[in-house]
């Protein structure tokens, strides 16, 4: 039996983890999905100064306060860029394994809104700006990216439409501090957007990707939308099983 603390990305919060979640706990796995502070049924707590440090306490508490150990610690998007890999750098001895869901670790001192190209910095700026009351990032239109694959049931998506939430914006503004000691951990990359040779050839030449060539990391191709947990978690919840 394994320990996993699943962690979203933005917008979303533990429910989105539900099918990935009923999975492992049927191989017998302890599993923790988790909402950060102003997301899932933790909206109410959303304030302008949540930001990627209360989201690091978030999940160092869960760990420290429910005394996990051994926890395969697994980030989809915004959580495995920044999140993951700042809790296990201040707590590596309580981690077993870093999974990254279709992401990868920033380097220290880059912010998740670095992350994106210059026109979609500039447009989720103003996004917040004109629609967040300065400090939110909504949710996209999901309908619309939704069309882009085949297979998402309908069901899924009328609750990822009703059940996703503003992302505080601080949480992407944040840059990522980090000494290196999570870079001893074990780590696994669950690629859905990109193949891994195009991955691999981006971090030749692209700084935010540099951690995605290093020694000791394995990769697994899983073809499909940015948010496995939707369109393929019986295949995500397999992956995960056998790390």
């Amino acid at each position: 039996m394994a320990t996993y603390v699943l962690l979203p990305g933005f917008w979303l919060g533990a429910w989105a983890w539900r099918p990935v979640t009923a999975e492992l706990r049927g191989h017998g796995h302890d599993v923790r999905p988790l909402s950060l502070t102003g997301l899932g049924e933790r909206a109410h707590l959303a304030r302008p100064d949540t930001d990627l440090e209360t989201h690091i306490t978030d999940v160092l508490n869960l760990i420290r306060y429910e005394d996990l150990h051994e926890v395969v610690l697994v980030g989809h998007s915004y959580a495995g860029s920044v999140v993951i890999p700042s809790v296990a750098d201040r707590i590596p001895e309580r981690i077993a394994q870093l999974v990254f869901i279709d992401s990868g670790p920033l380097p220290d001192g880059m912010s998740q809104a670095q992350f994106s190209p210059p026109e979609d910095q500039a447009r989720n700026a103003e996004l917040v700006r004109t629609a967040g009351h300065g400090w939110q990032l909504p949710p996209p239109p999901w309908q619309e990216l939704a069309s882009r694959v085949s297979g998402l049931p309908a069901d899924m998506l009328e609750r990822l439409t009703r059940l996703s939430t503003p992302q505080p914006w601080a949480t992407a503004t944040t840059p990522v501090r980090l000494t290196g000691a999570w870079e001893k951990l074990p780590r696994l990359h669950v690629l859905c957007s990109f193949p891994i040779e195009q991955v691999q050839a981006m971090a030749a030449t692209v700084p935010a990707f540099r951690h995605m060539t290093d020694e000791g990391l394995t990769y697994r191709d899983l073809p499909g939308w940015h948010w496995p947990m939707f369109d393929r978690p019986g295949e995500l919840a397999a992956i995960l099983h056998e790390a």
